[in-house]
């Protein structure tokens, strides 16, 4: 009997221990998540050139006839790759609800982080703060109210279509990652998750410079559709040679859950369903 009685007590001890795994893990794979994401979106605003970052000449790309059009992208693009592996990861161990609920969360946390940038950038600057930063490194005059209203607002005038089009890329990386592994089943790891990035930022290219840039903004079909397929070639490109990280993640995941656990998240989650019924 007594024998009996601690050979449950160990099983629920084994037993609650993973449940505090699974759910360290969805909260530390939240964080990195929401954080990046966040990030990406308020630094998106500067614009830098690959080209110079790699030491190479400008790619010089003519598109659609009109366009010349260089590798000028985003900061933004520097963590999105993060979000990306994340998301595949998320989807893989706490399937479709568990995206869901953070890509939510995470719309909503970005929407309030620009309502409060927004309204900072409206207090009135304290004189000594102005007079404190008055010139630059080199010794000009400078506005440092200006530029931290500039720096910050920037990424306002597209956020509208930022965060659509996150949703848009994330519901449809969700299901297409689904997908894929109702046809391979649980093998062939790289193929749903860079096959489901791939699929997606096809459309969040395009999604956002749409709404931002043709439908907010003055640019013309042309131009958004030249655009999006630069940036489309460097996310396909950054999804390929990341996919090993994808990997390396599930490898210390399941070392961290257990191999017996991790294989039983990942079936559940690839059971969930999307919406509660």
């Amino acid at each position: 009997m007594t024998k009996l009685l601690t050979e449950q007590e160990n099983t629920m001890a084994t037993a609650t221990k993973s449940e505090k795994r699974k759910r360290t893990l969805y909260i530390v794979l939240t964080c990195i998540f929401l954080t990046n994401a966040l990030l990406a979106e308020i630094i998106g605003s500067k614009i830098f050139s690959l080209e110079a970052l790699i030491g190479t000449a400008p790619a010089q790309i003519h598109l659609l006839k009109d366009f010349v059009l260089d590798f000028n992208l985003s900061a933004g693009v520097v963590l999105w790759p993060v979000v990306f592996i994340t998301t595949d990861i998320i989807n893989e161990y706490f399937g479709k609800e568990g995206v869901r609920k953070i890509s939510f969360l995470t719309v909503g946390f970005i929407a309030y982080a620009f309502i409060v940038l927004w309204c900072v950038t409206h207090l009135p600057p304290a004189q000594f703060w102005l007079d404190v930063n008055a010139t630059d490194s080199q010794g000009n005059p400078f506005n440092m109210n200006e530029a931290f209203y500039k720096v910050f607002t920037q990424g306002l005038n597209i956020i509208i279509g930022s965060l659509i089009a996150f949703l848009v890329g994330q519901m449809v990386d969700v299901f297409t990652f689904q997908w894929f592994r109702k046809l391979t089943g649980s093998s062939k790891i790289w193929l749903r998750a860079t096959g489901s990035t791939l699929v997606s930022q096809l459309i969040d290219s395009f999604v956002v410079l749409t709404i931002a840039f043709y439908f907010l903004g003055n640019w013309s079909f042309k131009m958004v559709m030249a655009v999006g397929i630069i940036n489309y070639i460097y996310k396909f490109a950054i999804a390929v040679l990341t996919t090993p990280l994808i990997y390396v993640a599930h490898s210390l995941i399941d070392k961290y859950l257990g191999k017996e656990v991790a294989e039983e998240l990942v079936e559940d989650a690839a059971k969930s369903k999307f919406f509660r019924k």
